[in-house]
């Protein structure tokens, strides 16, 4: 008997979950270590409200991490195009998808708002792990207090949305409730990541002497910053060498073809569909122009120091 192909198609959440399963499995046969953040296993416990997940996020350290996408690729996975200017949007995962599968896999190496070496982190991350079934599978998944710092992080990035604060609101009353400040603080010492978890953490801790909180460094507080990409642009032409300005004012305003393929691998890229993505595009900087002066407003007032902050922190 033969089924309509609708009737066939993984749903988004079935994806999800033996996307899990998959990649705990390819990572078994590689001998990599390797554990899920956020997604349906932040929800089993209890660090999310109910959500549907739409991607897998996986984490491997940084010396893997080829040998993982390589993996990934022998079973029909392909890397997605990204935006190859790093100093604007510096990166800190690889997202593959299948024809066949309606979510993507998101390998990262690295975690923005750490700022201890990412193979430091790595390990600091895999001592705070514990294993969860998923689909049938065995997979490793962070630790509460693990979780709850990545979660933290990963809201903290993006502080003025109403999604970041409601989660940043529920990980607050959890780790009140579930005492979990002394030990977030402790992972948070050792994988670099007090000065972008202060917001979160400083109200929460009680220390016989009092923490010292380091500054954050210049990719942190871009970040923070760049609430638009035109923002992100704009901030890394005004702090790049001189001798780069040129170059990364011609890629702004000309960009490479993966720019265009990074919202729609499927995108027309012939002279005609070109001119009319380059369209698009500008009309969305011109929408998100009122945000982008108020985010460069910002830097300006943080003055000369900031702006000559050279290379990003890796």
């Amino acid at each position: 008997m033969q089924y309509p192909a609708d009737e066939t198609q993984l749903s988004i959440p079935e994806a999800v979950l033996l996307g899990h399963a998959l990649v705990q499995r390819v990572a078994d046969s590689l001998g990599i270590r390797a554990f899920f953040i956020k997604g349906p296993a932040s929800v089993i416990q209890g660090l999310r409200l109910p959500k549907m997940s739409v991607d897998v996020d996986v984490f491997v350290p940084p010396v893997d991490l080829e040998a993982m996408l390589e993996g990934l690729r022998e079973r029909g996975w392909r890397q997605r195009p990204v935006d190859p200017d790093e100093r604007s949007f510096p990166r800190h995962s690889i997202t593959v998808d299948h024809p066949e599968w309606p979510c993507c896999i998101d390998v990262h190496f690295r975690f923005p708002g750490m700022e201890a070496s990412s193979n430091d982190c790595f390990d600091v991350m895999w001592a705070n792990t514990e294993v969860l079934q998923l689909a049938g599978q065995e997979v490793r998944v962070p630790s509460k207090t693990l979780g709850i710092l990545i979660l933290a992080l990963h809201a903290l990035r993006s502080s003025h949305l109403p999604a970041s604060q409601q989660e940043l609101g529920f990980l607050t009353d959890l780790t009140e409730r579930e005492s979990h400040a002394a030990e977030i603080l402790d992972i948070a010492t050792a994988t670099g990541s007090l000065a972008a978890m202060r917001p979160f953490l400083e109200d929460l801790v009680s220390q016989p002497t009092p923490v010292q909180w380091p500054e954050p460094s210049t990719e942190w507080r871009n970040r923070l910053l760049s609430k638009e990409p035109g923002s992100a642009r704009i901030i890394a032409i005004a702090q790049a060498p001189l001798r780069e300005k040129p170059k990364l004012l011609f890629r702004a305003i000309f960009p490479p073809t993966e720019v265009f393929l990074t919202g729609n691998i499927y995108a027309d890229l012939s002279f005609k569909g070109r001119l009319q993505l380059q369209k698009t595009r500008w009309t969305r900087f011109l929408r998100a122009l009122p945000r982008t002066v108020k985010d460069l407003s910002q830097l300006r007032r943080r003055g000369p120091a900031a702006k000559s902050a050279g290379q990003l922190h890796r």
